[in-house]
């Protein structure tokens, strides 16, 4: 109760300074809807994580603008390890690309689920530098992952 009195509050003092864009309550359930509740970069379901934050694909500092053609659902990790690159480095070629962009892109043509489910497997240029940026595969995500699967709650199901 008091971390979300509190995150509530960074909220509401970061708009009130002009740091964070307000977002509408009926835009917040526009994309969460459409993300049908999976954080849009890597996958976990809001019902696992409890909550989960709205992405600017590109960020409000690039001139990115507050709309729905702009926003995703993201898992806090997800959104912090993004925070605002648009970029990132492909580690199997060390060349620069573009992150992962759920407006203009399918998921399952840049990534893939491991055997076991528990980790992301990136198919393309753009997944590769997604999953390095957002340390999707990171090791505490991994075990969740393998514990999520052992429940029955992971991998999501195709959409």
């Amino acid at each position: 109760m008091f971390a979300e009195k509190s995150r509530l509050r960074y909220r509401s003092l970061s708009q009130a300074w002009g740091l964070m864009a307000y977002i509408s309550n009926a835009l917040r359930q526009l994309v969460t809807a459409r993300a049908q509740g999976l954080c849009e970069y890597c996958q976990t379901a809001q019902t696992i994580v409890i909550e989960m934050e709205l992405d600017h694909i590109i960020p409000e500092a690039a001139g990115g603008a507050t709309e729905a053609d702009n926003l995703c659902l993201a898992c806090i990790s997800c959104n912090t390890f993004k925070s605002a690159f648009q970029t990132g480095v492909d580690p199997q070629t060390g060349a620069v690309a573009r992150l992962f962009n759920p407006r203009q892109q399918q998921w399952d043509e840049h990534f893939r689920w491991s055997v076991d489910g528990s980790q992301i497997i990136s198919t393309t240029a753009t997944g590769r530098a997604t999953v390095a940026r957002l340390q999707m595969n990171r090791s505490l995500a991994v075990h969740a992952r393998h514990l999520w699967v052992q429940a029955g709650w992971h991998p999501p199901k195709a959409i």
